[in-house]
């Protein structure tokens, strides 16, 4: 099999580049929306209950916590060196 050089060079640079595999991001809030049938689908992809809302407003449905969603966790703060 022969490669290309515009595709080896183009696959170097991004070897080159660290780029990582990308990580699918949890957010915490999730619409609900409402169908004819009551199957209209979900979205757990907002930030802030606002933006769920805002976006169900119109067109039916409700927010929920997302259930997959688990907050940061906040590193410790090395102690202040004492005096």
């Amino acid at each position: 099999m022969k490669i290309s050089a515009p595709l080896l060079l183009a696959l170097a640079i991004y070897a080159l580049s660290g780029a990582a595999p990308g990580h699918a991001q949890t957010y915490p809030w999730c619409a609900v929306y409402s169908g004819r049938d009551g199957d209209g689908g979900t979205n757990c992809g907002f930030a802030t209950l606002q933006q769920c809302q805002a976006t169900i407003a119109g067109i039916g449905g409700w927010c929920e916590q997302n259930p997959r969603y688990s907050a940061p966790r906040e590193r410790p703060r090395p102690p202040r060196p004492t005096r």
